[in-house]
């Protein structure tokens, strides 16, 4: 647990770097795309593909519950720095789609091995506290990153954030090694007979039976996959309003890079307060409890915002609401998904990332369509699949048994 304290503070520095990268699209759409050219729409193409590259995410997974946590955090963190230089190949639209999807790929490899580290060393019980707190890099990505990228792209033009990023990325990989053993990061969850089986024998059959057991038991296992219904619809929800937020502020308010950065940062707020309150309560008010009242209090505040957008304060206001209470809500999932399959724990928080990813993928098709036909069609579309997302969670606690 001493060396623990010190791995946080490195989780949460290198996540807040790759969330940047993730988030800092959506407010500066409209900034990006005038830069390359394109319209909105196409943007939105770039994200739906960024979105599906999620898909990668169990196809690497396994190596981590095989090689060990250090191993997959390394080669995310790899992935992830070799994309923040692809814009610098050209200024076309699909160096920038490339860029998206492999620095996602390197995040969706990274995120999963860090969790089942989280999961292999600290109890369950305690668990939903430490895994929040490892979560507050969304926040900081709004309150410190995304500011920064926009002062990055109005002083020296877009480019500028990707290599501000690839630079933070080398630093982490080479410094990654001093904050894990020789065990790779590895605590000793896994079963000893399959630890035999996989180590040093270099088989690649015996590497593919390894993975296609751990796809089987994720997905054989009715718990996992509610869980994963739940996370996708959620997380569908929040990606319908994330898309067009930025066009919104936009087109309602004229707010431009400068103010946008600003409506970032109050976002960043409102996460860091969901995040705080998630890990302040999780443990004590019960994880399955939690998420039901976070996807009734998310559902609930998406309503109320196209009428809390008539004025400037309104929506910022309004989306503080929202985006608390999704944080408070996918953050919760994170233990909960954990302790389904402990013997698959990286895959299985892997296929996680994948639901999460696929509903992005899903809204960031949707939503410019939606917004089409105005800002309240885009609210009642989200509240429609949280409501979804509501009844999966229902069954995960119906199979599980668990309220906690």
């Amino acid at each position: 647990m001493k060396r623990l304290r010190l791995q946080l503070p490195f989780f949460i520095a290198v996540r807040t770097v790759l969330n940047t990268a993730y988030r800092m699209v959506y407010p500066f759409l409209p900034v990006f795309s005038r830069a390359l050219g394109v319209d909105i729409g196409t943007m939105s193409l770039a994200l739906t593909v960024r979105s599906a590259a999620g898909a990668a995410a169990p196809l690497l997974a396994p190596l981590s519950d095989r090689r060990g946590r250090r191993f997959g955090m390394m080669l995310g963190i790899g992935l992830f720095t070799a994309g923040a230089a692809v814009p610098f190949l050209g200024s076309r639209w699909l160096w920038f789609a490339a860029a998206l999807v492999l620095m996602t790929v390197g995040k969706y490899t990274f995120d999963p091995a860090m969790q089942a580290h989280l999961g292999d060393v600290v109890p369950y019980a305690k668990r939903g506290t430490a895994m929040a707190m490892a979560e507050i890099c969304w926040s900081l990505a709004f309150i410190l990153g995304i500011p920064a990228a926009g002062f990055l792209i109005g002083r020296f033009g877009w480019r500028s954030p990707f290599l501000a990023l690839a630079c933070l990325g080398f630093a982490a990989l080479v410094s990654a090694r001093f904050f894990f053993g020789r065990d790779g990061g590895r605590t000793g969850t896994a079963r000893p007979a399959q630890e035999a089986e996989t180590a040093g024998t270099g088989s690649g059959g015996t590497a593919l039976a390894a993975h296609v057991r751990n796809y089987t038991a994720v997905l054989g296992s009715a718990a996992a996959l509610a869980g994963l219904a739940a996370i996708l619809l959620a997380s569908a929800a929040n990606e319908t309003v994330n898309v067009v937020f930025g066009v919104w502020l936009e087109d309602s308010f004229g707010l431009k890079i400068t103010a946008l950065g600003a409506a970032s940062a109050v976002i960043g707020l409102a996460e860091f307060g969901g995040e705080s309150l998630i890990a302040a309560t999780i443990d004590r008010v019960g994880k399955i409890r939690a998420l039901l009242i976070g996807l009734a209090a998310n559902t609930a505040a998406v309503l109320v915002l196209p009428a809390a957008g008539r004025s400037t304060a309104g929506a910022f206001a309004g989306l503080f609401v929202f985006y608390l209470t999704f944080e408070y809500t996918i953050v919760g999932v994170i233990p909960v998904m954990s302790e389904i399959l402990v013997d698959a724990r990286a895959t299985l928080l892997a296929f996680n990332m994948t639901a999460f990813s696929a509903g992005r993928a899903l809204a960031a098709w949707l939503s410019p369509r939606l917004y089409a036909a105005g800002f309240p069609a885009v609210a009642a579309a989200a509240a429609v699949l949280n409501v979804l997302a509501f009844l999966a969670v229902l069954r995960l606690r119906r199979l599980t048994s668990r309220t906690s």
